[in-house]
């Protein structure tokens, strides 16, 4: 071999050793994109689920707090209607009850007080009364008795009016029969008689 092949040679030699050397860089550097670009999916896909897992837990919380919320108004009207049960509970008892006190006082005013012989009966029924009534009130029923006050519909049935020189117009005169009411509602209004003004009177008009 001559001394220009032995050249021709080495530069050959050199030259595949350079490509290869270019060829071994370029396939690590396509391996390096490689592993970053999974490297990007894996962390999107990652950042994907998470973003569902958020979206989950959001939507429980959510619905936890409007179950507790339900919950909470279902606790509310619950107590509301046991509360409103446990005071009316007794209406119609109460209205039962109502002429059986009537008759006993409007006996204890009838009767001839100035009769010895009746006089232990009477105080028998008055303590009966006072007694029946006391009970009565611990539960919430308690009367209307407006004598003397501006009438109001809302407690008060006017049987009639009368001219009154000696009442203000529109004042209760007389009670014809006590109202009742039970824990704030009306049971029975007070029958009452209203007074209105008489021709010539000075009573002030003023209610």
């Amino acid at each position: 071999m001559s001394k220009k092949d032995e050249v021709l040679n080495e530069e050959e030699l050199q030259q595949a050793q350079t490509e290869a050397a270019e060829a071994e860089a370029a396939a690590d550097s396509a391996e390096e994109l490689t592993l970053d670009e999974l490297a990007l999916s894996r962390i999107e896909e990652l950042e994907a689920a998470l973003a569902v897992s958020e979206a989950k837990v959001k939507e429980q919380q959510d619905s936890v707090l409007r179950a507790r919320a339900d919950m909470e108004n279902m606790r509310r009207r619950t107590e509301q209607e046991i509360d409103k049960a446990r005071k009316f509970a007794l209406e119609k008892f109460a209205g039962e009850l109502l002429p059986v006190i009537d008759n006993m006082e409007r006996a204890l005013e009838l009767a001839d007080k100035t009769d010895e012989a009746l006089k232990p009966m009477l105080e028998g029924v008055e303590l009966t009364l006072k007694t029946m009534t006391d009970t009565v009130e611990k539960f919430g029923l308690k009367a209307i008795n407006p004598m003397g006050e501006a009438f109001n519909p809302e407690f008060h049935q006017a049987m009639s009016m009368q001219e009154s020189a000696d009442h203000a117009p529109n004042t209760v005169m007389m009670v014809l029969q006590k109202g009742y009411e039970l824990n704030g509602r009306v049971v029975r209004p007070a029958m009452v008689m209203v007074a209105k003004a008489a021709p010539g009177s000075n009573v002030d008009t003023q209610a």
